[in-house]
């Protein structure tokens, strides 16, 4: 595996080996993938709903892949809601304000979101190839004038969005970014190696929360059907070797939901819907100190 180099104080990340050829991380990180992880990697049972949040915290909301089925999700006390992507089906801008709208309705102080592959609209060059393609894959988004998604993000007004960008609440430093492998040519999909670690070497170094769609390696990211693990290997990289947030929330993998650690960094795959889009898997908890002087 490549490792972090120390420059000048720095440490850089450097596209895996593993990445060229996926499959063999797949198989470094197999289905007896707990004889390969140290004692501090495990998993984690989520917080229960009417546990007291600590003094001097902030309880954190943790949802993904919500996929326009919001209505029957019961939503959880807490302070500040993460949403990592596909709150819709196509990225449709009547997906988009129906969601907003449910935003709308929630009591949380701060609302963060970034977009997933399903926000098709979200993805400008995605869409630019899509009007260029004379067979019509996904024909509801091929119909929408540009002017009708030109700025379909603004009508996100009940939420902060994060597209490869950060925003400081509470005095949390929370990054977010929609990239993930590519898989059957969705939105925000690049291929694995130098591409997307170009996308993550954009993460500045002290970020406390990081969101990403889709899990890094080893990580919540296993899928039965496929026998293998999808998470990329250089997200993994930057997570562990140089941003080392307290909390890397993603979704992406509705198999995968649930919590891991590293001993340092918590790992929360927030899938909402299930493998069959049944939208059962409950909004995780999750409390953070309070940074001090915030």
């Amino acid at each position: 595996m490549a490792h972090g180099i120390p420059s000048q104080g720095k440490v850089t990340v450097t596209v895996d080996e593993y990445s060229s050829n996926p499959t063999q991380a797949f198989t470094h990180y197999n289905i007896n993938q707990s004889r390969f992880q140290p004692p501090h990697v495990h998993m984690v049972d989520p917080i229960p709903y009417d546990t007291p949040k600590p003094a001097g915290h902030t309880r954190f909301v943790c949802i993904s892949d919500t996929h326009s089925r919001t209505d029957g999700i019961q939503m959880p006390y807490g302070d500040i809601l993460l949403h990592t992507g596909d709150f819709t089906e196509l990225g449709l801008p009547s997906e988009v304000k129906k969601f907003n709208d449910w935003l709308g309705n929630l009591p949380y102080e701060y609302k963060i979101v970034i977009a997933g592959n399903h926000e098709l609209t979200f993805d400008k060059e995605f869409m630019a190839d899509l009007v260029k393609q004379d067979y019509y894959r996904f024909p509801s988004v091929s119909k929408l004038k540009p002017e009708d998604f030109d700025n379909v993000q603004s009508l996100l007004t009940n939420s902060i969005y994060l597209q490869d960008s950060e925003v400081t609440v509470k005095g949390f430093r929370i990054y977010g970014a929609p990239w993930t492998p590519w898989f059957n040519g969705w939105g925000f999909n690049l291929p694995r190696g130098q591409s997307l670690l170009d996308k993550w070497n954009l993460i500045p170094e002290g970020i406390d929360i990081l969101m990403t769609h889709g899990p890094p390696l080893g990580f919540r990211d296993w899928v039965p059907k496929e026998l293998q693990r999808v998470g990329c290997v250089e997200l993994l990289n930057t997570v562990q070797r140089r941003i080392r947030p307290k909390l890397h929330v993603f979704g992406g993998i509705h198999e995968g939901y649930g919590i891991m650690t590293d001993g340092y960094t918590t790992y929360i795959n927030a899938s909402t819907c299930t493998v069959s889009f049944q939208p059962t898997n409950p909004p995780i908890i999750f409390d953070l100190p309070n940074p001090q002087g915030s």
